[in-house]
């Protein structure tokens, strides 16, 4: 396997006026993009812990779940390519407006279902609905941020998933205990439409609020407009002029580094959804009954792998480095969910464990997009950065049935937790002798000129 060489761009060496202007940015369009992949995130995992009740009351099994929750991603494949070629003709406002107005109508609808067919229906439109939402914010960052800065702002992103990890369970789980019984619903039901609800009003908020470019930013001077640029072309993020997307799509398929970055994704996004929609039956396997206290005990190694993503892309921006950083993501999962397994402790000790293994879970996405987004040239980043999660995808179809095979074969959590460790470990393994390049010389703190 070839290595991928990355150029290795300049340490952070900034003026005042250019971080006073990436401040105005990052405050500009970061809390809503988090607001709306936290929302994204919570609609896509959450039933995680509608099973907890579901199950008992529509008679659903463990792989009619399972089913269902691979089903959201094969309507996710089919529409995440088309989607980012669409969002460059039509921009990043319409594009996340269309999204969030359809995924939040589909959410909602999850709450009447009462047929196992309804439900994989469901869950496959809204992967159709969603299609194309991370990698339009992806690609967005590279309009705005250079290279240098692009992982802290992916990390912050990104921290969506693990905000959404410490909102989702003692939310979700105040709504199944207590709205049950509500105006004649279920808590489930509940769960359902009040996550869903918000995306409307965020997906309006998008429109009015982001710009599509720097070059359409009325709440940028031209003065911070023509810094932007000249910082961008400096420091290589704007490379090439644009082509048509067909021959960039050609060119991207005949590259094999294509397919190194998707198996890489491949595997630990797998992994990702095993331990995702599967995390509150863990817990309750650990002897925690009441669905509150489960979504309050889950919560808390999202709380710790919060503050260890952004140390981790901080080092890893400040270093210029990705692939030890990644390496190092995936040591701790090992040393967490291995420790899981092996100790088969009490309540304190495992949640201990599984806040180190969510250190390494939330920081491999930042850090695997960061090092993407860095060698892709600009005129194939969008369907560059569709493509690659559109092949990834495939895994959550299948690694959720696996996980949950081996679960009821064995009789225990163990066997999927050597699955899922298999997976971060054989990524890591890729990610080592692919992305192999020049060494990378520790960066200086940043200081002003």
């Amino acid at each position: 396997m070839n290595a991928i060489s990355v150029s290795r761009t300049a340490v952070l060496v900034e003026s005042p006026e250019e971080k006073e202007l990436f401040s105005k940015i990052n405050w500009r369009i970061l809390p809503l993009l988090v607001t709306v992949y936290c929302l994204a995130f919570i609609d896509r995992v959450n039933i995680g812990f509608a099973q907890l009740q579901m199950k008992g009351e529509l008679g659903f099994s463990d792989q009619v779940f399972a089913l269902g929750a691979g089903m959201f991603f094969v309507g996710y494949i089919l529409f995440e390519v088309p989607s980012n070629m669409l969002l460059e003709k039509i921009g990043t406002r319409k594009t996340l407006l269309r999204i969030m107005l359809l995924w939040g109508l589909c959410a909602m609808s999850m709450a009447w279902v009462t047929a196992p067919w309804q439900f994989y229906t469901l869950r496959f439109l809204l992967g159709a609905f969603e299609a194309g939402c991370f990698p339009a914010v992806v690609l967005y960052f590279t309009y705005w941020y250079p290279p240098a800065r692009r992982s802290q702002a992916i990390a912050v992103f990104m921290s969506s998933t693990v905000i959404s990890g410490i909102l989702v369970g003692p939310l979700n789980g105040a709504l199944m205990k207590f709205g049950q019984g509500v105006l004649g619903f279920h808590g489930w039901q509940w769960m359902f439409i009040i996550n869903g609800a918000p995306c409307l009003l965020v997906g309006f908020l998008c429109y009015l609020c982001l710009s599509n470019s720097p070059a359409e930013a009325a709440w940028l001077s031209p003065a911070e407009r023509k810094l932007l640029a000249e910082r961008l072309a400096r420091d290589g993020a704007s490379r090439g002029d644009a082509v048509h997307k067909r021959a960039a799509l050609r060119a991207l398929l005949r590259d094999p580094k294509l397919y190194v970055f998707s198996l890489i994704n491949f595997l630990f996004l797998g992994a990702v959804y095993v331990l995702v929609f599967w995390t509150p039956t863990l817990i309750h396997s650990w002897g925690v009954k009441d669905v509150f206290y489960i979504g309050l005990l889950a919560a808390i190694p999202n709380i710790v792998g919060a503050i260890g993503m952004m140390l981790m892309s901080r080092s890893s921006d400040r270093r210029n480095e990705r692939r030890w950083h990644f390496v190092g993501g995936v040591a701790l999962i090992a040393i967490g969910l291995l420790g899981i397994a092996f100790m088969n402790g009490g309540i304190a000790s495992s949640i201990i464990l599984l806040s180190i293994a969510t250190i390494g879970t939330a920081s491999m996405t930042p850090l695997f997009y960061a090092f993407v987004s860095d060698y892709l040239p600009k005129e194939q980043a969008a369907v560059g950065l569709a493509v690659i999660p559109s092949l990834a995808d495939i895994a959550p179809i299948m690694t959720p049935s696996i996980g949950t095979w081996l679960r009821a074969t064995t009789g225990s959590n163990s066997a999927s937790l050597y699955f899922i460790v298999a997976l971060y470990v054989a990524s890591a393994v890729v990610m080592f002798f692919a992305a192999r390049g020049p060494k990378a010389v520790a960066a200086p703190r940043a200081r002003r000129i």
